[in-house]
């Protein structure tokens, strides 16, 4: 049972080291939210934006060294890595603001309730994001 569970580890790792750290992206993004839209009456989109730019920095941190194991070396492979990275999650980004103004701003849904359908439809497209773009694993070299 014990080696069936390590097994099963070891082949979705990935995917479930996105998860876990996704957890903690989200967790930052709302607890920033949180804070910044009820503690502090930042109106919403603000405080989107803020909790966003926190969680982002924190999320390029753990996908590289923990999620994705980026293999990126050298300035100019860990900028070009940045810059994928980044770049996806302003995408990312201007799709979170988008779905909290259309959803609080043209549909008045519950701000709470939206920034939750928001998230899962980020936390989707950024592993796809990830995935393809940024950290992708180097072309096996062919052995002849």
């Amino acid at each position: 049972m014990k080696d069936n569970l390590k097994d099963l580890f070891y082949k979705y790792k990935e995917l479930i080291l996105y998860v876990f750290f996704g957890g903690l992206t989200t967790l930052v993004n709302w607890g920033g939210y949180w804070l910044l839209a009820d503690l502090f009456h930042v109106p919403y989109l603000w405080a989107t934006a803020i909790a966003q730019i926190v969680s982002i920095l924190f999320a390029y941190v753990t996908n590289r060294i923990w999620v994705f194991e980026s293999k990126a070396k050298g300035v100019a492979a860990v900028f070009w890595e940045m810059v994928r990275f980044f770049g996806c999650r302003g995408a990312s980004f201007v799709l979170d603001l988008l779905c909290m103004r259309v959803g609080v701003g043209a549909l008045h849904i519950n701000d709470k309730v939206m920034k939750l359908l928001s998230n899962v439809i980020v936390i989707i497209v950024n592993y796809v994001f990830s995935k393809v773009f940024v950290f992708r694993k180097p072309p096996e070299k062919q052995k002849h």
